[in-house]
């Protein structure tokens, strides 16, 4: 990881090809709940800590007023999305994975493309907000994905962001363990001012900062403490487990999170969050360079 003098922009150096990074998203990336009681209990947590999500994207549209479908950049499952469905808004999916696209289709009923954000077949000027959460620090070009946003909203839109946060506690007392690291997938990292230069760059004017996240703050630090207990990193991994094991290992790591909770309120009350999240508005009479 390197430091850019002028800008003070952390990136991984040298960015591996397209072709090795691929290698590093498996084709369960995603979260789609099986059909044991441990994957329901699950399922429950995570619509749990999703609704912070769900609420700083509702709150955004009701100020926008904009009435277009919501388009989630980078989907997976589409678990998130789902949740904005049964609050009345028209949705849409998009991740560059096909196996992603599907499980978004057939496990939580969300109509979802597979595509590049840059490259998609969607039309101009008709979604009311477009969300990218943990997405830019994934991109070799975040100013292209952030172009096509900007295309695909409507005038009053809203663009949602969420990326680990390079300012962070977190980061700082634990260097290359904190989890918001992740070499090789993250090629960028990001601190507030970086995201905020790279969106007014695209023409966009930020509206609101939030550094907590109820989902990803506190399990973000106990996966950094003990990445064997992740649920997720011991999916992936395909670790062999009995349920009992799978439920003991999984009560664990959410009392860790739980533990967890705490300092990460505090250090995003000191704007120091483990993440950041960014509400922004189209710039009216923004002409691209």
């Amino acid at each position: 990881m390197v430091e850019c003098e002028a800008c003070k922009l952390i990136r991984l150096s040298p960015w591996p090809d397209p072709s090795e990074l691929r290698l590093y998203y498996p084709n369960d990336y995603w979260f789609v709940p099986e059909q044991d009681t441990v994957s329901r209990l699950e399922e429950a947590y995570r619509r749990f800590v999703l609704r912070d999500h769900v609420s700083f994207v509702m709150s955004a549209l009701d100020r926008s007023g904009a009435e277009g479908p919501v388009l989630d950049v980078g989907c997976g499952g589409g678990l998130f999305l789902r949740l904005i469905a049964e609050r009345g808004r028209k949705v849409l999916g998009l991740d560059f994975s096909l196996p992603a696209a599907s499980a978004a289709w057939w496990h939580n009923g969300v109509p979802a493309v597979c595509a590049s954000l840059s490259k998609a077949p969607l039309p101009y000027g008709v979604f009311s907000a477009v969300t990218m959460f943990h997405v830019l620090e994934h991109l070799y070009d975040p100013m292209a994905y952030l172009d096509a946003a900007y295309d695909l909203l409507e005038p009053e839109g809203r663009l949602i962001v969420q990326v680990p946060n390079a300012a962070s506690w977190q980061f700082l007392l634990l260097g290359e363990n904190w989890t918001g690291v992740d070499i090789p997938r993250h090629l960028l990292n990001f601190r507030v001012k970086d995201l905020e230069i790279l969106l007014d760059r695209c023409g966009f004017d930020v509206v609101r900062v939030k550094q907590f996240s109820l989902r990803d703050n506190p399990a973000g630090l106990a996966t950094s403490i003990a990445p064997s207990l992740d649920p997720m990193a011991r999916r992936i991994r395909n670790v062999p487990e009995s349920h009992g094991t799978k439920l003991a290992k999984d009560l664990l790591y959410l009392m860790l999170v739980l533990a967890a909770l705490p300092f990460t309120v505090i250090e995003a009350a000191c704007r120091a969050g483990s993440t950041v999240m960014i509400e922004a508005r189209k710039r009216p009479g923004f002409v691209r360079q």
